[in-house]
């Protein structure tokens, strides 16, 4: 008789990227969904950077010397990474990342759509992306300008990019609108779960289905 729940645990995570322009209100959608669902894991990066007050290493980033980075990245042990001439450098390490996805676990990244291409270069169908925009480019303005934690000319700094965030918005899986936050948040997770059936995502589907057709013999 075929194993439905050695099917069930043998799940591949899935690796779920959000994006969005300053402002949207990605954080918060992020937040709500991590929260609510023990299956998700917020991606650690690592980082050349020093740790501040309080930061623990391994829970909020892994922190590398230069050096330490310089070997991961020849090892091709990143699944992306940002570099710098001038100041820190980011990366996914596929080791810490991997762990999680064959435990059945799925791994959540707060990354650009630089990043995003970088991970589908290297994880292929693992990937599964949204991006989050605003009902309004003046809502997103007015949003900056009420969260009252950065400077006027910081805010425009952010505002003169946004239109090129929303001109790749053909590169998501998915693309929502945040007119209303509470959907949203419902939104995503119904991508999430129905992402989870995909067939992909489970390594002993042929197994179960070879078995299921013996029982007919």
């Amino acid at each position: 008789m075929a194993d439905v729940e050695k099917l069930r645990q043998n799940r591949i995570g899935m690796m779920f990227v959000m994006d969005a322009p300053s402002g949207t209100g990605k954080t918060t959608v992020l937040r709500a969904v991590l929260k609510d669902d023990p299956n998700l894991k917020f991606s650690v990066s690592a980082t050349t950077r020093a740790p501040r007050e309080g930061e623990k290493n391994g829970v909020d980033y892994y922190f590398l010397s230069n050096e330490e980075y310089d070997k991961l990245k020849e090892e091709n042990a990143f699944y992306e990474y940002v570099d710098s001439t001038y100041g820190p450098r980011y990366g996914t390490l596929k080791s810490e990342v991997d762990a999680s996805l064959q435990a059945g676990k799925d791994v959540v990244f707060d990354i650009d759509y630089m990043g995003l291409r970088q991970l589908k270069k290297n994880a292929g169908d693992k990937i599964v992306s949204v991006l989050l925009l605003p009902p309004s480019v003046s809502e997103v303005k007015q949003r900056l300008i009420d969260r009252g934690t950065d400077l006027m000319e910081t805010i425009e700094k952010r505002m003169s990019v946004i239109n090129d965030k929303l001109s790749r918005y053909a590169e998501f899986d998915y693309v929502l609108i945040n007119d209303n936050l509470e959907q949203t948040i419902e939104n995503v997770k119904t991508i999430i779960a129905s992402e989870r059936l995909k067939r992909v995502r489970y390594q002993g589907m042929t197994d179960f289905v070879d078995e299921l057709i013996s029982e007919k013999d």
